[in-house]
Parts: C-alpha cells; sequence; structure tokens
C-alpha cells in the first residue's frame, strides 16, 4: 500500500521540475573604452579659409529712371575711369530739358520787358507825369521778374545734368564683378546695374565663431596662404597681413563674425582666389579647459539639467553612470566642456548609446585627454 503513494509523490515531484523555468544566462560584461579627464590648453592655431576682396566694391547706377538702351560692360571686363557703362533712353529727359530752356527764354523776355517799364515810368516821373509809387511798383515788377528768371535757370541746369545722367560712367579703374540688368529693362532711379570692384588695396575676408572674438583686435598680425600661386598651381608662400575690421554683430543666419584682412600693396592676388589664414595669437592667453572627442558625448534623459550627458566610471563598483556636462564650444575635432567634470574622472570614449545607468563594465583601455 506504500509503494503507489511513494509512486504518486515522486511523480508529482518529477513533473513539477519539468515544468519550471531555466535561469536565464547573466548579461556578459561589456568592455568600454575609457579617457581620463584632464585640464588642457586651448589650441590657438585654427586655420580658416575665406576669399580676397577688392577694398572697395562699388555698385552702380543711374540717378534717373528710364528704359536701359545699352550695357557694354561685361562681367570680368576690365574698365578705366570715364568708361561708358551702360546708357538710358535719353528722349524724354532731353525733351524735359529744352522745355526748361523755353522756360528760361520766356523769364528772360518777362525781365526785359520789366526792365524797359522800370525805366520808361523812371523818365516820366523826372518830368513829373508820375508819381513814385509808380515807381516802386514798376521796381517790383522787375525784382520778381529776375526772381523768375533765376528759378528758371536753376531748373533748366538740373534738367540739363538729368539729360547727362542717362549715361552711366565708370568712376574709377577696377573689373566689372557683376551685371545687374539687361537691355530693354526699364530702371528706377537709383537701381543697381553694374558691380565693380575697384583697382587698389585688396582684402582677405573670414569668418570666425564667437568664441574667437575676444583674441581679435585691429592692427592683429595674421598669415595669409593662397591655395594657389599667380598664373600657377603651385601654392604660394605665405604672406603677412593684418587685421583690419572686425565685424560688430553676427550674421543672423551662421551666428558668426565677418573680419577683414588687410593685403600688403602691390601683391597680385586674383579676386575670389581661395585664401587661408593663420592668426598671431601671440600674447593671447590660453585657458585650460576640459576637452573630450564627440563620441563621448551623448543626448541627456529627459528631465536632465542640460541637454548632453557623458558616462562616467566608478571605480570602486566597476559601474557607470550618466552625469550632465555643459558643452562650451569646439576646439578642433574635439568639445570643450565647461563645466560637469573635474580631471582624474574617467569616462567612457565611445559606445555610450549601448549602456545602461549603473551597468557593470570591465576597462579596455585608458588615456589621458589632451
Amino acid at each position: 500500500m506504500k509503494t503507489p503513494h511513494f509512486v504518486l509523490i515522486l511523480t508529482g515531484a518529477l513533473a513539477l521540475s519539468a515544468c519550471s523555468r531555466p535561469e536565464a544566462p547573466q548579461e556578459p560584461i561589456r568592455s568600454v573604452k575609457l579617457l581620463t579627464v584632464s585640464a588642457g590648453a586651448m589650441g590657438l592655431h585654427s586655420e580658416y579659409a575665406g576669399e580676397v576682396r577688392a577694398r572697395t566694391e562699388s555698385r552702380l547706377g543711374f540717378r534717373v529712371s528710364g528704359k536701359l538702351l545699352q550695357r557694354p560692360a561685361e562681367v570680368g571686363q576690365r574698365v578705366v575711369a570715364g568708361q561708358l557703362l551702360a546708357q538710358l533712353d535719353p528722349q524724354d529727359l532731353a525733351l524735359a530739358s529744352q522745355a526748361a530752356q523755353a522756360q528760361v527764354s520766356a523769364a528772360q523776355t518777362q525781365r526785359d520787358l520789366a526792365a524797359a517799364d522800370l525805366k520808361r515810368f523812371t523818365d516820366l516821373k523826372a518830368q513829373g507825369f508820375v508819381s513814385g509809387a509808380e515807381i516802386e511798383r514798376r521796381q517790383a515788377n522787375l525784382q520778381a521778374a529776375e526772381a523768375t528768371l533765376k528759378q528758371a535757370q536753376a531748373q533748366s541746369a538740373v534738367q540739363g545734368n538729368q539729360a547727362n545722367y542717362t549715361r552711366l560712367l565708370a568712376d574709377a579703374s577696377g573689373v566689372v564683378l557683376a551685371v545687374e540688368a539687361e537691355v530693354g529693362q526699364v530702371l528706377a532711379s537709383g537701381a543697381p546695374v553694374v558691380r565693380i570692384a575697384r583697382d587698389g588695396a585688396r582684402d582677405v575676408v573670414v569668418v570666425v565663431p564667437e568664441d574667437r572674438l575676444a583674441q581679435l583686435r585691429t592692427g592683429q598680425a595674421a598669415q595669409v596662404r593662397l591655395w594657389a600661386g599667380a598664373g600657377t598651381l603651385e601654392p604660394a608662400a605665405p604672406m603677412a597681413a593684418s587685421v583690419r575690421e572686425v565685424a560688430a554683430s553676427a550674421d543672423p543666419a551662421t551666428r558668426t563674425y565677418q573680419v577683414k584682412l588687410a593685403l600688403p600693396d602691390g601683391v597680385p592676388v586674383p579676386l575670389g582666389a581661395t585664401a587661408y589664414v593663420t592668426f598671431d595669437w601671440a600674447g593671447a592667453s590660453a585657458p585650460a579647459v576640459v576637452k573630450l572627442p564627440t563620441s563621448a558625448l551623448m543626448r541627456s534623459p529627459a528631465g536632465a539639467p542640460s541637454s548632453t550627458s557623458v558616462w562616467v566610471f566608478d571605480t570602486a563598483t566597476s559601474t557607470v553612470q550618466p552625469r550632465p556636462v555643459v558643452v562650451a564650444g569646439a576646439d578642433g575635432n574635439q568639445m570643450v566642456i565647461a563645466s560637469g567634470l573635474k580631471p582624474g574622472e574617467e569616462v567612457v570614449a565611445a559606445g555610450v548609446h549601448v549602456l545602461q545607468p549603473g551597468q557593470k563594465v570591465t576597462r579596455f583601455a585608458a588615456a589621458a585627454t589632451q
């Protein structure tokens, strides 16, 4: 009687053991590359790409409105002072000038008539035939006629000038950079027609980020290297330059500041050539900052005080924890960390997006940041 009961108990135990789930295998401990945080000097030998421009660029247009009849100027053409660049239809302005001349003739006639009338009444007064009031009236008429004549002459001079304004002439020697109007187009007064780069001094124009603006000043020395020498494919030798102008406000789109550097006089550099500028940061203080590669940064979880975080390695527990940091900018291929880290701490340098808070890791490699 005991044997069947024992068999039932044994069978139930085996069935229960067969239904229980096996334990899940433990996740392997990841090996991570670590960087030891240290404060290094901010790099001050950055090179900026720019282009060569004329010191003075003029956008020329007519001082009167009208229909464009001809435009001899073409892009890339060299022009000299006084050369014809474009011409408007002068017919309407010529007629207006003729009308003004006619008004001058009419005013001259009225003035001569008033002068003759005054002379005649002056003679009559000497004979006692008219009173002094009549003389005063004729004198007033003569003064009004003279004023009308001066007004007509001034108006005629204005109309004559406007007739001459139908010819757009180069005010200095240079090169035509752009043409902004075509034959047959009706132009408003002041509308640009051609843009000319005047001969003379040349500048190199670059843009710099906001974090370097405080290190620039007018007159600061720099080295300019052209991408290719004049007329050759070989790189040109560096030449000295100096900062001539620093923009007072940032570009609204790029948030960068334009800097113009003056090139030495007489150096044959082609307009629009690519130039590389290296500023002389001598005397500029290089603050000690913490820099990390971009691979060490990640987006912070929601609710964090900063949008960027790093994984900090705890040597006591061999685990990693996220820590928000504040990024101040870039220095070459590295990001400058303004706050959040201390020298001597270790952070994960790669694979930051596959880690979890409190996860155990092993050290793969360690190196000191620069």
